[in-house]
């Protein structure tokens, strides 16, 4: 499966669903200040998504929890525990979590969707060894989904 890159705001995006690169679950949500992916989802989409993912407990590095989208158009939001409970991401963390939010989609019937570049923010890992992990983790996926992934270019979404 080959994924196109495109910049932008991920919240933008002309997408089923949208993948937010979440930190466990360790820290209740109603105490983290909203920062990244996260932040925007919860100016622009409301409360809602975090309350719901904050049911399902902590989640284990790398797999993903589906929430509804709030008040944004998607059908759902994949929240992937993309960083560590150092707020850093590894090579692991960001091919794990890749694969459970593919295969969450799959299973949800998910036609296309939108990934950040995982890791790259609050996880501190660098963008282009980020993306090319994502790139390599895809290529091994055998999925009927349109995916992109999001470089937050904020100029590009104007």
């Amino acid at each position: 499966m080959r994924a196109s890159v495109v910049d932008g705001d991920l919240l933008d995006q002309p997408v089923e669903a949208i993948v937010n690169a979440w930190n466990r679950n360790i820290i209740p949500w109603w105490l983290l200040l909203p920062q990244g992916v996260s932040g925007a989802i919860k100016r622009r989409g409301g409360y809602r998504p975090f309350i719901e993912v904050g049911r399902a407990g902590p989640i284990p590095l790398g797999e993903a929890v589906a929430t509804s989208a709030g008040r944004l158009p998607f059908k759902t939001i994949l929240h992937v525990a993309g960083i560590d409970l150092l707020w850093r991401a590894s090579p692991y963390s960001i091919r794990t979590s890749v694969r459970s939010a593919m295969t969450l989609a799959q299973r949800q019937g998910i036609a296309s969707i939108a990934f950040p570049v995982i890791g790259a923010g609050s996880g501190g890992f660098d963008e282009d060894e980020a993306l090319r992990l994502m790139h390599e983790t895809l290529a091994g996926i055998d999925a009927a989904i349109d995916v992109r992934i999001v470089r937050y270019r904020p100029q590009a979404s104007r």
